[in-house]
């Protein structure tokens, strides 16, 4: 809890640091790789933790979630980049704002929208603060967590510091000019710090792989039918859509563009960010199925398994890097929301 504190310290000087000194125009080169970064707010907890753990239990369909973004950004970019036009043409601040405008500016199918989202991302958002909850239970090695008193809950407090978060540095004025440059660094960096702990642990379960016997699991053989099913297809489909529109990846992806040439660099740098995680998923399933016991659940391997192997320093930050994906998401959830 002592690190998560700390880490969150961290995302309170970079946002401060950002909003009162902005990458444009004194720093214009950052921006777009800033925002290729920041997009990459669509990996959630469930990228960091449940792709491992849908991997080793469904086979290649996790791929979908990563092929429907990368598909839109590379071939479909012109997309985005007329989403993104229309939404600085008309001062637009949200996806049911967009959609509203789309139809007549009608209110009542904004408020529509707006609950729809409300509806869906609530749960998502529990879903995330589960994931902290979780990770410190693996790394503590207990039960308290969801055990003990509410009040001793250590997500209740993530959960309060996020929201001081969303505030100071989201929600404080909604302006159609304004664009919340220390908000956008920091999630960029959350970005950074998930990656590069997913390829420490990929790295480290891929050289554990050479002193371990040799693992096929049925659900990781590749079939070319299953990967053309009408689920994985639909999938992608919905993972597509929901590069754009849901509201966090709105409200990274076209409210907080801030000029359409940064989609550019997006249509590389988003898909490669993905490509890296989708192939790294790949050893640490191989190692988890090879050395963990039927107890463990997959979801668990990326914390279990340098746990497994004495490496607490990688477990420590691979804590971290799942806690980035999980508070990166919320964050930019709720400002959306909240807008």
């Amino acid at each position: 809890i002592g690190i998560c504190l700390a880490y969150l310290g961290v995302l309170f000087l970079v946002a401060w640091y950002g909003d009162r000194r902005p990458l444009y125009p004194t720093r214009a080169w950052m921006r777009p790789h800033v925002y290729a970064l920041a997009l990459a707010v669509y990996c959630t907890s469930w990228t960091f933790y449940g792709a491992v753990g849908s991997a080793a239990t469904n086979g290649f369909d996790y791929l979908a979630i990563y092929l429907g973004p990368a598909i839109l950004f590379i071939v479909f970019g012109g997309l985005v980049r007329r989403v993104v036009t229309i939404t600085h043409d008309r001062n637009i601040t949200s996806i049911a704002d967009f959609i509203a405008s789309r139809f007549g500016k009608s209110q009542y199918l904004a408020a529509l929208v707006t609950l729809i989202a409300l509806t869906a991302a609530v749960p998502y958002v529990a879903l995330q603060f589960k994931a902290v909850a979780m990770s410190l239970e693996v790394l503590s090695g207990t039960h308290a967590v969801e055990a003990g008193p509410w009040i001793a809950d250590g997500a209740l407090y993530v959960a309060l510091l996020l929201a001081l978060f969303a505030i100071l540095f989201g929600t404080r004025a909604v302006d159609v000019t304004e664009h919340h440059h220390g908000l956008m660094l920091a999630i960029a960096l959350e970005s950074l710090v998930k990656l590069l702990a997913f390829i420490a642990v990929g790295v480290f379960a891929f050289m554990l792989l050479g002193d371990l016997p040799t693992v096929d699991p049925p659900a990781m053989r590749f079939d070319p039918d299953g990967a053309l099913s009408i689920a994985f297809l639909n999938q992608t489909l919905l993972a597509f859509a929901a590069a754009l529109c849901l509201p966090r990846q709105f409200q990274v992806g076209a409210v907080e563009c801030e000029n359409v040439s940064d989609v550019r660099t997006a249509r590389w740098a988003f898909p490669a960010y993905l490509a890296l995680f989708s192939l790294l998923v790949l050893p640490i399933v191989q190692a988890g199925m090879a050395l963990a016991p039927a107890g463990v659940h997959p979801d668990r391997y990326v914390l279990w398994l340098p746990l497994h192997q004495g490496a607490e320093w990688l477990a420590l930050l691979a804590f971290i890097g799942g806690f980035s994906a999980a508070t990166g998401m919320i964050i930019v959830e709720c400002v959306a929301l909240a807008t």
